[in-house]
């Protein structure tokens, strides 16, 4: 009888944007067959792929340094006798910078862009049988999609589910319209027919990504796939991110108010609240248009939780300009934001333009800035105290006889409850909250339409 052969080992690092953790799973997807079980460190593993990010500062120069260490990870695997360690980078860094990771650094068998990661069993075989096909970023999102696995491995509550990729907007100081390219959204019927399968594995909450997820342009926009995916039995909760203010049309704010398993917490990324550094962005929105675009969502949906993406020291601001962008802050009121200094990406036309602003003062407007959002957020999370909120719990947590869940608002929550609360959504009085969580105890039977565990 032969005995089987030992799974080889893959380790993923993924940085980045929730895309990048999608992504990553589907790399993990692709190459399952191939005899690839995750591994969670990368000695010893058998293929090691970075899966990379160009948003965060200094992207580049980590790459390298990360590859510095596999190289080292690598000779240390061959010198012992235990195989051979292959090293993919993929990403939007691959993308970008694909030509320069090969020239310097020899120990990668290959680069892998976004829109080609269904390919890696293929570069993979041509890298082990030194074919010389080392670089494949082109782009091409519909063969992409095409390729990947009709089924993939469910391993917890909530999923992650791509509607589209790309974006047209060129943000002056972004590059993922040149790592990702234009603008793709999926077929409807693929994307259900991906939903489906995951609730068929367990899944009780989907987070719908895109670069620009409410740009998708099947029939009925955002909205109308929304109201489809509501339909499916067994789906209780449904998100999406990240979304632009230009795209959140009329439809996508009704169904805010009318499709309740869409969940009350909005992702709207505004960058700043000055219309002079909002030009210079080519964000083709104003201050005054998002906060009216806001009261509308609010409008129809009153206890929305908003989240936004924040840039401070773009060249040219000025103390003016982001005070402006503390004003917008206090006007919203956010219970979550993710906020940065500005960083040049090169091959972008902000790293270009004139008026730098000088480190020191980037690094003060952000302690400021972080301090007025952390503040909200506190805010937020203190005003739960003392309601009943539906919980969907997912796992269990640190201390003994505590179980874990996410609030409608995505707010971790915190109770001791026995296992068997995992998987549904049960009802819990909020007794106390902290800026990152809230814990309370449970109130009653499961959340009326939502499912318990069978």
């Amino acid at each position: 009888m032969t005995t089987p052969a030992a799974p080889k080992r893959l380790y993923i690092k993924t940085y980045g944007c929730q895309m990048n953790v999608y992504d990553s799973e589907r790399m993990a997807d692709v190459l399952a067959p191939l005899g690839y079980a995750m591994t969670d460190a990368p000695e010893g593993a058998d293929l090691v792929v970075l899966n990379t990010c160009h948003i965060r500062e200094k992207a580049t120069e980590k790459t390298f340094s990360e590859l510095g260490r596999l190289k080292a990870l690598k000779q240390e695997k061959a010198e012992r006798g235990d195989g051979v360690m292959t090293i993919a980078v993929a990403g939007c860094v691959a993308q970008a910078e694909g030509e320069e990771i090969m020239r310097r650094q020899p120990a990668v068998d290959l680069v892998v862009g976004p829109q080609s990661y269904h390919r890696l069993p293929e570069l993979i075989a041509r890298a082990h049988r030194q074919l010389g096909l080392r670089l494949a970023a082109d782009f091409d999102p519909e063969e992409k999609f095409d390729a990947l696995p009709k089924a993939r491995g469910v391993t917890g509550l909530t999923a992650f589910l791509t509607v589209q990729e790309g974006c047209d907007k060129f943000c002056t100081f972004c590059v993922v319209p040149y790592t990702r390219g234009g603008e793709y959204s999926r077929p409807p019927e693929a994307i259900l027919d991906e939903a489906r399968r995951l609730v068929d594995g367990g899944v009780r909450e989907i987070t719908l990504l895109g670069q620009n997820v409410n740009a998708y342009a099947g029939p009925g926009g955002l909205a109308g796939l929304v109201r489809q995916l509501a339909k499916i039995e067994g789906l209780a909760r449904i998100r999406y991110t990240t979304s632009h203010p230009r795209d959140m049309d009329d439809a996508l704010i009704a169904a805010h108010g009318e499709v309740e398993a869409l969940m009350p917490y909005l992702h709207l990324p505004v960058q700043s609240g000055s219309d002079t550094i909002l030009r210079a962005m080519n964000r083709a929105h104003t201050a005054d248009s998002y906060l009216t675009l806001v009261e509308r969502i609010r409008a129809a949906r009153p206890d929305m939780a908003m989240s936004g993406d924040f840039i401070v020291g773009f060249p040219g601001e000025t103390e003016a300009d982001f005070e402006r962008t503390l004003d917008l802050i206090r006007a919203t009121t956010y219970a979550a934001a993710f906020s940065f200094k500005y960083s040049r990406r090169p091959g972008t036309p902000a790293a270009a333009l004139a008026g730098q602003v000088d480190e020191a003062v980037k690094e003060d407007r952000l302690a400021r800035l972080q301090d007025l959002l952390n503040a909200q957020q506190a805010g937020f999370n203190a005003a739960m105290v003392g309601r009943t909120l539906p919980v969907l719990f997912e796992r269990i947590g640190r201390r003994e006889g505590q179980v874990v869940g996410r609030s409608p608002y995505l707010q971790p929550v915190h109770i001791t409850g026995p296992e068997r609360l995992i998987g549904g959504i049960w009802p819990v009085t909020i007794g106390a909250a902290t800026r990152g969580s809230l814990t309370g105890d449970l109130a009653g039977e499961p959340a009326s339409h939502a499912l318990e565990p069978a």
